[in-house]
């Protein structure tokens, strides 16, 4: 009778360990990151873009999401977005009609976004109607050079910048001012200003005045754009990591199927 009972909860405990091991397998990975960088823009980009893949692959550990890089931009197409919960622009953006149409497509069916810096510059040659409008509607206007630091300013009712400073010195940046600023669009959120303690910001070309926003979401997309993205020094603030680290878990959890980090 002993050796029935042991035998029966030794099975018992088999199966409860399969049944756990089967339901941890199906959560983990729990999404799936594509993002995308360019070796041949300005170097201080190519450095950005490279410290950006290393920290966001070490968060992988512990198989929690699947982190893809590729340089090739024709991996923007239908099908190869479809698999992916949010699409990351580091240092670049589409350029040819076939990449820029799958984007679009992917955005408006409820794709995610995460773009640094020079991922949304856009100047009269850029030719993207529908991108201007995506980020806001803010052409190219300004920056600072050479990077330098700044004082910013932190709209804490969202959830990216819930329990963040009021206010932080960001590490060493090329800042870029947008004209006219995207704040006038009313599907535009912004989240993270520029101080204007900082004028005249700048010793070469100077950004002597003016409404900087920094961080924002356009609304009607599942998208966050962040101004920083120059040199290798964007990583070593624990506020700015902070910051980095609410967009890309915030966007990620706006899915349409459902937040994954609830699953």
């Amino acid at each position: 009778m002993k050796r029935k009972v042991f035998l029966g909860m030794s099975l018992l405990w088999i199966g409860l360990f399969v049944f756990t091991e089967s339901s941890f397998a199906q959560r983990f990975p729990r999404f799936k990151v594509l993002a995308f960088y360019s070796e041949t823009v300005e170097q201080a980009h190519v450095d950005f873009a490279q410290d950006a893949i290393n920290y966001f692959r070490d968060l992988t550990i512990g198989d929690g999401f699947v982190f893809d890089v590729t340089t090739d931009f024709n991996d923007l197409n239908t099908e190869k977005l479809a698999d992916y919960q949010l699409v990351m622009m580091l240092n670049d953006q589409p350029h040819a009609p076939h990449q820029r149409e799958a984007f679009q497509k992917y955005m408006e069916s409820g794709g995610g976004w995460l773009g640094f810096h020079v991922a949304a510059y856009n100047d009269r040659h850029t030719n993207w109607p529908w991108y201007l409008e995506f980020l806001g509607g803010g052409v190219f206007h300004r920056n600072n050079w050479p990077a330098m630091p700044a004082k910013l300013v932190i709209d804490r009712e969202h959830p990216v910048t819930k329990g963040m400073p009021r206010e932080f010195i960001a590490p060493e940046n090329e800042w870029y001012q947008w004209k006219p600023s995207p704040r006038e669009n009313k599907d535009i959120e912004v989240l993270v200003t520029l101080s204007p303690e900082n004028y005249p910001l700048g010793l070469k070309d100077i950004v002597p005045d003016g409404d900087l926003p920094v961080v924002w979401t356009n609304t009607k997309y599942r998208m966050i754009y962040l101004n920083m993205g120059h040199g290798h020094r964007e990583f070593t603030d624990a506020t700015q990591n902070y910051l980095f680290l609410n967009a890309f878990r915030w966007v990620v959890g706006q899915d349409r199927n459902g937040d994954p980090f609830l699953k």
